[in-house]
């Protein structure tokens, strides 16, 4: 499904946002994030952190009320804000190796609907400004779209298949992320949940890059080599004696370099073709200022994750394949 076939998207360049969008877009997000800027620095708090915590706030309510008119999306978002009490850290814990920790966590994560784990050090880059982090460790979570229902964003108040499948990812990375939290607990450790949609301390896309869960994409999305674009993120941080993951490269940072697919598929324009200086980084970076008003106006939009190859189930193990051997792995 493409522009030309989905009635819901607008050709690349012909979208116009909303004169009273534009009104609530009242200072650059772009300068916020750190565009241009030669010194690394953690990240400033921005959309969907609590709205007095940046310039957006009346924007993030608009792009709220706007994915909740879509059928079926307030029910599945409102279960990514549904979780269970945590339990006290036990008394007793398990003293067992780091390796067989890991191995303990990583297997009760896989069995409590998260479709992969990475486990890496927290650095303080990771955690956003005027927020604070104390455990040494964080596990992230990755939750896989379905590519049939995600494929048909953006929703509207006449289709809400592809938002819907959002909202149950991250009702899935709640449910998945604070089990395992309580897991880490009933072991003895200290441990904290970070799931989505709504932004708290930790960034999950560069912690979950650390921990080899995928390579950051041209659109500013994670690209995972086992669910393409179509993934989300939930986060845990403890202080249980874990085992690192390590960065996964496959190829995808590559492959952006000359894919177009993304950057043709997006209607206000907002990807560009090549990496920018961000916070000290040069790096794959989506314009906020261009990408949020569509954004706020499509009921959460998520095309360019949707029209991604790496997303296309059958496509994937072809551009692995392709991509493995170009790096001569």
């Amino acid at each position: 499904m493409n522009n030309q076939t989905n009635p819901r998207r607008p050709r690349r360049g012909s979208y116009r946002p909303k004169s009273e969008t534009l009104a609530l877009l009242k200072t650059s997000g772009n300068t916020i994030n750190g565009v241009g800027e030669t010194k690394p620095r953690r990240p400033s708090p921005f959309f969907w952190h609590p709205p007095h915590q940046h310039p957006w706030g009346a924007l993030q309510i608009v792009a709220r009320e706007n994915s909740r008119k879509c059928p079926g999306s307030a029910e599945a978002f409102q279960a990514a804000y549904t979780y269970p009490e945590l339990i006290p850290i036990a008394d007793t814990r398990n003293e067992a190796t780091g390796e067989q920790l890991t191995a303990e966590l990583i297997s009760f994560a896989l069995a409590h609907e998260a479709d992969g784990v990475g486990i890496t050090a927290v650095d303080p880059l990771y955690v956003f400004e005027g927020y604070a982090i104390t455990e040494p460790w964080v596990v992230v979570l990755a939750l896989a779209h379905n590519y049939e229902r995600l494929k048909e964003v953006p929703s509207d108040e006449t289709n809400g298949v592809g938002v819907c499948d959002v909202g149950d990812q991250y009702a899935k990375g709640t449910r998945s992320s604070y089990a395992l939290v309580n897991w880490i607990r009933s072991q003895g450790y200290s441990a904290n949940p970070y799931p989505g949609p709504s932004a708290n301390a930790l960034a999950l896309i560069p912690p979950a890059i650390a921990a080899g869960l995928g390579e950051l994409g041209k659109h500013g999305s994670l690209i995972s080599r086992y669910f393409g674009s179509g993934v989300r993120l939930a986060g845990v941080t403890t202080d249980m004696p874990l085992i690192a993951t390590g960065p996964d490269r496959f190829g995808a940072d590559e492959f952006c370099a000359t894919c177009q697919v993304c950057t043709t598929a997006c209607p206000p324009a907002a990807i560009a073709p090549q990496k920018q200086m961000v916070r000290g980084v040069e790096r794959w970076y989506v314009d906020f200022d261009k990408c949020i008003p569509y954004f706020v106006e499509a009921a959460s939009c998520g095309i360019c994750i949707a029209e991604c190859p790496w997303t296309r189930p059958e496509v994937r193990p072809k551009l692995l394949a392709t991509m493995a051997r170009r790096l001569g792995q």
